[in-house]
């Protein structure tokens, strides 16, 4: 987004890179704010780009008049602490604007008291280059020597994400897996730990009704210890961990269907779903649980089927359907590829961000 902005603005970006430690980088964010500011005298207008950011920079709203836009992703708008939701987010509200990842997140700001004319919807946009990127033929053998997985005369299934509860995958695993067929293999991809770590103990002997909550803000893998569990039943079922970009690629191209089977977890809801549209541009469907903002990355008959969540009849059954025809499966994941491509465009979300920051400066050719 900031390369696509910089065609029509001149940009100041401050951000962390992963290269230091991020605490320490939050601490110094206020002083590189407003050395950038005082440098820059020109700039009419501050993005942030989640929530997150929008609470760490709450006391930009008393050192300057520059309007000041936040963009949230879902959990930095539904966090179902009551600290935040009573006394933070209210705060959040006194932004200039508010952009949101999909309509469903939207809805949400909205019905938390943020102001219709100034809550804005630009949808996340994907690579197309992951498209164009060659086909490893190979990549079966390579599963087999690199991850000890062999793959030969199997269909393929695959996700990847963080392990926490919203996700389904444990869910999945355990009563999904047992009524497929034995030649149907998921393979997933991600962080997973064998063992729970020292944080991860200690919020397990907290009370059920306060520990998602605490394992949300401090980031932790909710899902983790269960997934090991089901792991260890199933056959079928293969964790590759962290896998190279070059092999997530690839992953995703020789797999069949690609699966985002999330479950409904009051305060941890999904705002979006780009790995959808990352599969659909190496050329595989995807089936998605039809709840939350997931509905706005995979539409319906388009790039994806959604299918009830919780359902594991209906997940088995679609599974065969499409698993038993691989023509028509290959017909609709290259329209699906297509479809995204038209519709799902950095360039297109470039331009919606654009227009919103446009409406604030009232020109498309200064600082921003």
């Amino acid at each position: 987004m900031i390369q696509g902005l910089q065609r029509y603005y001149i940009t100041h970006v401050i951000a962390y890179r992963n290269d230091s430690n991020k605490v320490l980088w939050f601490l110094k964010l206020p002083f590189k704010i407003m050395k950038t500011l005082k440098k820059n005298p020109g700039i009419k207008l501050i993005h942030l780009n989640d929530g997150s950011m929008g609470v760490a920079c709450l006391w930009l709203l008393k050192r300057t008049t520059i309007p000041i836009i936040v963009t949230f992703h879902g959990l930095d708008l539904t966090l179902s602490l009551s600290l935040f939701q009573h006394k933070i987010l209210p705060k959040l509200k006194q932004y200039a604007g508010a952009i949101c990842v999909s309509e469903y997140t939207r809805s949400e700001a909205l019905k938390r008291g943020f102001a219709h004319d100034t809550t804005y919807t630009v949808r996340n946009g994907v690579d197309l280059s992951l498209g164009k990127i060659p086909v490893n033929t190979g990549m079966v053998q390579m599963v087999k020597e690199k991850y000890a997985v062999d793959l030969t005369h199997k269909r393929i299934l695959f996700t990847m994400g963080r392990p926490v509860k919203r996700k389904g995958f444990s869910w999945f695993i355990k009563n999904v897996m047992p009524l497929l067929d034995k030649d149907i293999v998921l393979l997933m991809a991600g962080p997973l730990r064998n063992h729970p770590n020292k944080m991860q103990r200690i919020t397990q002997r907290i009370t059920d009704k306060i520990s998602p909550t605490l394992q949300m803000i401090l980031g932790l893998n909710s899902d983790a210890v269960q997934i090991v569990k089901e792991l260890s039943n199933s056959e079928n079922v293969h964790h590759l961990g962290r896998v190279p970009f070059a092999d997530l690629v690839q992953l995703l191209s020789l797999a069949d269907l690609f699966i985002m089977p999330n479950i409904e977890i009051e305060g941890d809801e999904e705002g979006f779903g780009l790995v959808a549209l990352e599969a659909n541009m190496r050329g595989t469907f995807v089936l998605a649980s039809g709840i939350e903002g997931i509905t706005e990355s995979v539409i319906h008959g388009q790039n994806g089927f959604h299918l009830p969540s919780g359902n594991a009849t209906a997940w088995a059954d679609k599974i065969h359907e499409l698993l038993s025809d691989k023509n028509k499966l290959s017909i609709l994941s290259s329209q699906a590829k297509d479809f995204v491509g038209k519709n799902y465009s950095w360039d297109r979300m470039v331009e919606a961000y654009r227009d919103i920051f446009d409406r604030y400066i009232g020109n498309a050719h200064v600082n921003n």
